[in-house]
């Protein structure tokens, strides 16, 4: 009887000791779970809608040369949608022209204008038509050992030769003075070829912009702002729009609408517009979330809210989806005449995809090499992109019929 009643106590024991064990690692098992699913609350969890084919992410490195590798990448991109092949066109073959030319322009206007080098959707558009177009393998566009753009010291110095012409005390000038301004083009970023061979065939530059099959009259340019007519073209104020091109100015819901239907149809989309608001974050994702509902939207308690640095609020409205601010048309005017909203950047819209709670994106291809959490593409929330819009280059099929019809497209 003894030795029965010291097995039974050690058969208790061992049956404490291992229901103890199962509950202790069903605890780690659900703390595990529970620690899974705050993470996802405090991240960014993406699904994607649609995704238009583009061509591989680029780098313009050091070099204010967005607006070239963006239309170039939607160029690219066009030509995959209309059958034509992979191609891998040049940026400083554009870059290298339309920069004599802005140096003209600034020159005859005795410095009044702007030599900067930002450009716009169009000058890659006015290349094209006019000077044609090379693939990166004929112009890749470095002469100094560096494999990326660097463009620093081209800067620097092309401006004090641009500025020591138009902004010198002459009375007249040489007829050279272009020639030398192209011979440091030419030294950086190498000659535009006037012949090369592409896969075994000779072409000049025109040639082979016929030879892709990309026509630059296709494509408009669309805006919306209210300090103009709607439905009617303007040119957009701004320094980099040197060249004064025009945009259709749409309301802002039409402005929108573009944008959703030519990614329905298969048409990717230069964006070009603001990137400066604290919602732009360098890891890959662009927001607009309402600072004045912080402490509600982030659970926290408003003096806890209230103590914070504006460095700290930021990251609490960035950390994790949360409602955006509607955008108004009045909220964009504000934004642009006082400076807010700027040309800041160009990139390539090619799709659709929504959040864990439900927010709208669109896929947006940067010109930063493989960078920030997603290896080069930008999450943009719809409300960041009806807000920063500068504006957008599309072609003209992608607009709905009955916008089409209200600009005479």
């Amino acid at each position: 009887m003894k030795y029965l009643s010291i097995i039974f106590s050690l058969f208790v024991s061992v049956s404490v000791f291992a229901s103890e064990q199962i509950v202790s690692r069903f605890s780690l098992f659900t703390d595990s779970v529970a620690d899974i699913e705050k993470q996802k609350e405090d991240t960014f969890i993406f699904t994607i809608d649609k995704q238009l084919p583009i061509t591989s992410i680029k780098d313009q490195h050091r070099s204010g040369t967005c607006w070239s590798f963006s239309t170039l990448g939607m160029v690219e991109a066009e030509l995959l949608r209309m059958g034509k092949g992979e191609y891998e066109l040049s940026p400083m073959f554009v870059v290298s022209h339309t920069m004599v030319d802005r140096a003209q322009n600034y020159v005859r206007l005795h410095g009044s204008s702007s030599f900067a080098p930002g450009g716009s959707f169009a000058d890659v558009m006015f290349c094209i038509k006019n000077y044609g177009i090379v693939p990166k393998s004929a112009m890749p566009g470095y002469t100094y050992g560096d494999s990326l753009p660097n463009h620093n010291e081209l800067s620097a110095v092309t401006k004090g030769y641009v500025d020591a012409i138009a902004k010198g005390k002459l009375t007249s000038l040489s007829p050279v003075w272009a020639n030398t301004l192209q011979s440091i083009y030419d030294s950086y970023l190498g000659l535009c070829p006037e012949k090369f061979t592409y896969q075994g065939v000779e072409y000049t530059p025109e040639s082979f912009a016929r030879h892709i099959g990309f026509n630059p009259d296709d494509y408009v340019s669309l805006t919306s702002y209210t300090h103009h007519p709607f439905y009617k073209q303007f040119s957009i104020e701004v320094e980099d729009n040197w060249r004064n091109a025009l945009s259709y100015n749409l309301p802002l819901e039409d402005l929108m609408a573009v944008i959703d239907n030519a990614v329905d149809l298969g048409y990717t989309v230069a964006w070009g517009g603001d990137v400066s608001e604290d919602g732009f974050t360098r890891k890959g994702i662009a927001v607009l979330p309402d600072a004045d509902k912080g402490a509600e939207l982030t659970g926290s308690d408003m003096a806890r809210w209230t103590g914070l640095s504006k460095a700290e609020k930021k990251a609490e409205l960035i950390k994790k989806p949360l409602p955006d601010k509607e955008v108004t048309q009045q909220m964009r005017q504000e934004a642009y005449d006082n400076w807010e909203t700027t040309d800041d950047h160009g990139m390539l819209i090619y799709g659709t995809a929504h959040d864990q709670i439900g927010k709208a994106y669109y896929l947006v291809k940067n010109s930063w090499g493989e960078y920030g959490d997603y290896k080069g593409t930008w999450y943009m929330s719809r409300n960041f992109i009806a807000y920063k819009t500068m504006n957008i280059l599309v072609h003209k099929d992608a607009i709905p019929k009955v916008i089409r019809k209200k600009l005479g497209l």
